[in-house]
């Protein structure tokens, strides 16, 4: 190893151990060979209001001549807000070349958190609705919402995780019934930091309403551009039922292409087999020509 190559590798070492001191379970590492770390910011650690996710690659030549790789995660950061952001991490890189950063960039975050926060607009949303029909729809399932066992009600099954080209994919699945269920599972499945700490969290939901013979469905890319999508198509074509699929991708710096697609929807597949949602393919065929008719949870925006 170059005399330079050892320097920075024990700068890196040196910094990840002060990180992991300083910010102890907000801390979190993705793949310690890769040297792919993840930190959960909020404005306010005992009761937050806004949380973004900074996951940094730190390649070999940081701090001294190259930057961190890095990517904000946040459903609510988008267009000229993500960019404002990126450009003041990238300004403080450029005013502390040769320097490690990784501080000053987790508090530079949190300073636009704190702001924010102390702004009059209300906290992120994880979903809103939009059409009248599907609000009633939730007003017919609610008692199906009311479960003996609460606890039971969240439970959710994690497939095996597949790895390519040190992206990892891994699925996550949860029966629901009603809208509301869908934001308590995600809410639960980001109580655990590694999940919270994706890239991408890509999900897509079916549930059934008896009474109206129609499905109400959705789905959400998490950045994934088309992802989300792909994914309610697969559940569609195994017409699936009452249950509700999160794969979450932890990006590992090399692009897979349309390759990403495919591990995602297989991720997706192999978990709804496990569980027995699906029919068999000549079920399917015969219940997609019975159940075209469905209503979108909200409007959904191309990314």
């Amino acid at each position: 190893m170059a005399e330079g190559d050892a320097g920075s590798d024990q700068r890196q070492n040196e910094e990840i151990e002060a990180m992991a001191a300083i910010y102890g379970e907000e801390w979190c590492v993705i793949d310690d060979c890769a040297k792919i770390f993840c930190i959960r910011i909020s404005d306010d650690i005992d009761d937050p209001k806004w949380t973004l996710c900074l996951q940094v690659m730190l390649p070999n030549e940081y701090p001294g001549t190259a930057p961190p790789i890095y990517q904000l995660n946040a459903p609510w950061l988008k267009g000229q807000e993500r960019a404002d952001l990126s450009n003041s991490l990238e300004e403080i890189y450029i005013q502390n070349i040769g320097e490690s950063i990784l501080y000053l960039w987790v508090e530079k975050i949190r300073d636009v958190l704190i702001q924010k926060s102390q702004m009059t607009e209300p906290g992120p949303d994880v979903k809103k609705k939009t059409e009248e029909e599907d609000v009633e729809c939730e007003d017919d399932l609610i008692l199906a919402c009311q479960p003996e066992n609460p606890v039971k009600a969240l439970d959710f099954d994690i497939s095996e995780s597949q790895t390519d080209r040190r992206s990892t994919f891994q699925a996550h699945l949860a029966p629901v019934v009603c809208p509301k269920q869908v934001k308590m599972v995600l809410a639960k499945l980001y109580e655990n930091k590694k999940i919270a700490s994706a890239t991408h969290n890509i999900y897509a939901y079916r549930i059934y309403c008896e009474d109206k013979q129609t499905f109400l469905q959705d789905c959400e890319d998490d950045g994934e551009t088309a992802a989300g999508g792909r994914l309610l198509h697969l559940m569609e074509i195994l017409n699936v039922r009452n249950v509700m699929v999160v794969v979450s991708r932890w990006y590992g710096g090399i692009l897979l292409g349309p390759d990403r697609f495919k591990h995602i929807n297989n991720c997706a597949r192999n978990i709804l087999v496990e569980k027995n949602y699906t029919n068999s393919p000549e079920e399917s065929s015969k219940a997609l020509g019975k159940n075209k008719k469905v209503r979108k949870d909200k409007k959904r925006s191309e990314h």
